[in-house]
C-alpha cells in the first residue's frame, strides 16, 4: 500500500510547528503534520484552582476541540449539545495528563497554565499532534512568563499501527480506519514513556508486535523533537 508524502513504513508525516501564530496568547503554534493541522495556545493565570490555594504548585490542564468543517462531514460543535462528547474529554484529559509529566510544579509556582487545542484539519493523529505542538506552546509561555525553568522533560506524541499486516507510523486517517492495531504514544525526549494507549480493533497482538510499535513511536518522537527544538528556539 501506497502512503500519503510517499513514505516508508518507518516516516513521521512532514510536520512544521509555526510558533507565535496567535500573538494575543502567552504562547502558541500552529503544528502542521501532513494534512492535519491544530492550534495550541498556552494561556497562563496568576492564580490556581481553590483547593489548591496555599500550596505554593502550579498546575496545567488542556482543552481540545474540532472545529465544524475540520473533517469532511461537517461536527456539530459541542456548545450546540450542552456537553462535550466522551472523545473530545477523553483526549483533553490525555493532553493535560501527559504535559503535567513535563513541569515542575513548585518552581512554576501558584499559576495555572491553559492548554487550548483546536484541530483545524483532521486526517489522522489530532491528539498526538496536539499534545506535541501544545508542549512547544507550554514552553513558549513559561519563557514569555520567566518560569522556563519550571520545565524539567520534553513531550512528543505519535501514532503507529498496523495496517494489512505491517507495522506503520504516524498513520494517517485513510490508514487509521483501516488498522488492524492503533495505538498513541507518548514519550519523554529520554524515550521513557508517559502513556502508551493501543488497541487491536480487529487482530489481537503479540508482545513482540508491540515491542515493534515502541520502536517505531521512539524514533518518531526523535524526529519531532527536533521539529519541538525549532519552534522554541
Amino acid at each position: 500500500m501506497s502512503r500519503s508524502h510517499d513514505r516508508t513504513a518507518a516516516d513521521v508525516r512532514p510536520t512544521v510547528i509555526r510558533p507565535g501564530f496567535v500573538p494575543t496568547a502567552t504562547g502558541s503554534v500552529l503544528i502542521e503534520q501532513g494534512e492535519t493541522r491544530v492550534i495550541c495556545t498556552a494561556s497562563v493565570d496568576d492564580s490556581v484552582p481553590r483547593w489548591m490555594e496555599g500550596r505554593g504548585t502550579g498546575w496545567v490542564t488542556a482543552e481540545y476541540g474540532m472545529l465544524p468543517a475540520s473533517t469532511g462531514q461537517r461536527k456539530q460543535r459541542d456548545v450546540s449539545k450542552g456537553r462535550p462528547d466522551g472523545r473530545t474529554v477523553e483526549i483533553q484529559r490525555l493532553i493535560g495528563r501527559s504535559l503535567r509529566q513535563a513541569l515542575d510544579f513548585e518552581a512554576l509556582g501558584e499559576r495555572t497554565v491553559w492548554i487550548d487545542c483546536d484541530v483545524l484539519t483532521a486526517d489522522g493523529g489530532t491528539r498526538c499532534a496536539a499534545i506535541t505542538g501544545g508542549y512547544v506552546a507550554l514552553a513558549l509561555a513559561l519563557k514569555a512568563v520567566g518560569v522556563e525553568k519550571a520545565l524539567t522533560a520534553q513531550i512528543a506524541a505519535i501514532s503507529c499501527g498496523v495496517v494489512d499486516g505491517a507495522a506503520l507510523l504516524d498513520l494517517d486517517y485513510r490508514e487509521d480506519s483501516r488498522a488492524e492495531v492503533d495505538a498513541n504514544v507518548v514519550m519523554t525526549a529520554e524515550g521513557t514513556l508517559v502513556e502508551v494507549q493501543a488497541t487491536a480493533e480487529r487482530t489481537p497482538l503479540q508482545r513482540a508486535g508491540l515491542d515493534d510499535l515502541l520502536a517505531l513511536a521512539a524514533a518518531g518522537v526523535e524526529e519531532l523533537r527536533a521539529a519541538q527544538d525549532a519552534a522554541i528556539a
